[in-house]
């Protein structure tokens, strides 16, 4: 559910929106942390296909970071990105490998 859909449910049933329970929005977030995932969705993957998900191609990092101001943060948050981007398609291969042994 996003900011949007929880104030419209909010409407339909006469409640009063709670800020506590309302889901973060992107315009929510830093500017930097903002930045950082639209680059993110810039950069190309790096992909194997018996391995999986390997990463950002962070050959054009140099371009993009020409404009921001705060760079240890904007690198600390595409690290903390593709960190859980890796981790994500490591244990999905893992577990199409475990699916397959359980069917042979």
């Amino acid at each position: 559910m996003n900011k949007e859909r929880y104030l419209e449910v909010c409407a339909q049933l006469g409640r009063e929106p709670d800020p506590d329970k309302m889901p973060p929005d992107f315009s929510d977030l830093p500017p930097v942390v903002q930045e950082a995932l639209h680059v993110f969705n810039l950069l190309g993957d790096r992909i194997v296909a018996d391995i999986g998900y390997l990463g950002k191609d962070y050959s054009l990092l140099p371009v993009y970071l020409a404009d921001v101001e705060d760079k240890e943060l904007f690198l600390e948050v595409l690290s903390w990105m593709d960190n859980k981007v890796i981790k994500k398609s490591a244990d999905e291969m893992k577990r199409m490998r475990e699916q397959t042994k359980r069917t042979t």
